[in-house]
């Protein structure tokens, strides 16, 4: 894989995260203005099927396997589950933790989650072992999560003087 191409699929991954912290925010709006959280994730849902679904008939995709969704073992339709619960999670925590709090919590148990799921090759990933690198890198990101969510100076203190 050429370099061009790897620094292509970084920034993409990058944009990936950059479009979760105005989601939640938007869908913490929603959820205000619809009474509740759950009617909020369940808007966000729809949308998705509704922006999703021209796409998929753009691009002419053949239909699945009926084969293999009758097939496929339960934890691989597990994914719609966790995303209900991201979002109904994020419309919930965001307005008490602030934006940059919870994506930074969020952030800190996908890492550790993430560990995991590599170190032990769960749900056919391949085996990325766990190394001391790694735990010190997830070390400092979680001192970064503190430092982002039980700073006490003021934000004030970060603006020039007028």
């Amino acid at each position: 894989m050429s370099t061009l191409h790897w620094a292509g699929l970084l920034l993409l991954a990058v944009i990936a995260g950059a479009v979760v912290p105005f989601q939640s925010a938007i869908n913490a709006n929603l959820s205000r203005g619809l009474g509740h959280p759950l009617w909020a994730t369940l808007a966000s849902l729809l949308v998705s099927i509704a922006v999703l679904l021209p796409v998929i008939i753009a691009l002419r995709l053949p239909l699945p396997s009926l084969g293999f969704i009758s097939k496929a073992p339960l934890w691989m339709w597990a994914g719609g589950a966790f995303g209900v619960c991201f979002i109904a999670l994020a419309l919930m925590l965001l307005p008490k933790l602030g934006a940059s709090g919870f994506i930074a919590l969020a952030l800190s148990g996908q890492v550790v989650a993430s560990l995991a799921l590599d170190h032990f090759g769960l749900f056919g990933l391949v085996e990325r072992h766990l190394t001391l690198p790694k735990l010190l890198g997830a070390a400092m990101l979680i001192a970064g999560v503190v430092l982002i969510q039980f700073s006490t100076s003021p934000a004030r203190a970060l603006l020039p003087d007028p």
